[in-house]
């Protein structure tokens, strides 16, 4: 066997470990060990969970005149007594309205619409 500068033998040299591997033979923990360790150390603070976007969705209706005319007085009731409102929020404060009634109320109000014909109305 060759001994080299530091005296050791070729064969010792092969047998001792490394520093490098020394240190992960110590480090060698259980991944269950590691998972609690890492759970134990994250701080209690959670961050707060985001309210999912609503997507807007654009539609267009018809609807009689004299009706179209009562959005625009409710819009200037509003302004009048200073909170200026769009159209679309008096539509959907209707909704939210109606959301609230029995079937049978729904059933009386809508009774009571004029039927209108779909689609666009005509130009002439």
């Amino acid at each position: 066997m060759a001994t080299n500068k530091t005296g050791v033998t070729s064969k010792a040299k092969a047998t001792k470990k490394t520093p490098a591997a020394a240190k992960k033979a110590i480090g060698r923990v259980k991944p269950a060990a590691k998972m609690a360790a890492k759970a134990t150390s994250k701080p209690a603070t959670k961050k707060p969970k985001k309210t999912p976007k609503i997507k807007v969705v654009r539609d267009s209706f018809t609807m009689p005149q004299n009706e179209y005319k009562e959005i625009a007085r409710i819009k200037d009731a509003f302004r009048k007594t200073g909170l200026p409102v769009k159209k679309s929020e008096v539509l959907r404060a209707g909704l939210k309205v109606l959301g609230k009634l029995n079937m049978a109320q729904m059933k009386l109000i809508l009774a009571g619409l004029e039927k209108v014909k779909t689609g666009r109305p005509s130009k002439h």
